[in-house]
This record gives structure tokens, sequence and C-alpha cells, in this order.
């Protein structure tokens, strides 16, 4: 059984830094495609960065420069680090897996979903 498990959502101000982790159970970070995503109440899941198999990384515009994506084979988890966080960065994000080493932005090419981490950032 994938379970995907998100940890490190918080409350900052504009400015400000955050660590999010996504530790995985049932499925390796290592060997497949890997994302966060991230939603804000009535609107759609909106991508912001993807991991593939071989390290490469992509983002949104709206986080590039900003967000780093990278993983720990080790601790099988997944990470995403927030600096120069904006008041619209505030939403829930969400860890996502699917099955395949290809990385792609849509929410249904992703199998396997985290509960969500709340973000929270103050002007």
């Amino acid at each position: 059984q994938v379970q995907l498990v998100e940890s490190g959502g918080g409350s900052v101000q504009a400015g400000g830094s955050l660590r999010l982790s996504c530790a995985a159970s049932g499925y390796s970070v290592r060997g497949n495609c890997m994302g966060w995503f991230r939603q804000v109440p009535g609107k759609e899941r909106d991508w912001v960065t993807s991991l593939d198999k071989i390290g490469r990384a992509t983002y949104a515009d709206s986080v590039r420069g900003r967000f780093t994506i990278s993983r720990d084979n080790a601790q099988n988890t997944l990470y995403l680090q927030l600096n120069s966080l904006k008041p619209e960065d505030t939403a829930m994000y969400y860890c996502a897996a699917r099955i395949g080493s290809s990385c792609y932005s849509g929410t249904s090419f992703y199998t396997y979903w985290g509960q969500g981490t709340q973000v929270t950032v103050s002007s």
C-alpha cells in the first residue's frame, strides 16, 4: 500500500521560508516521477514542480527561482524548499507520485496523493 505523508507547512510572513517533506512508503521516490501541487479553496489544483527519475526538475513560472524540489533516496522522502514566499503562495500543498519515470504537469498523470499540508503567507 502506497502512502505519502506531507509535513512542514505553517504560517510565515512574506519573504520567509519553509521546507515541506513528503515521506513515502510502499513506493520508491528514486525510481519514479514525483511532484508538488497546490490548491486554494474554490480553485483547481495547480502543478508547482516535478522531479523525474534522473533528477531533472521542472517548475511552474510562478515559483521558478524561489522553490526547489529535491529528494533523499535513503530516507525515501521528497522535499520542497520554499523561499521568498509571497501571500499568493498561500495554499494547501500536496505531494503526488506517478508510476513512471517521466514527469507531466497534469493532475491526471499522478496516481498517489498525500493528505496535504497548509502553507499560509501573510503580508
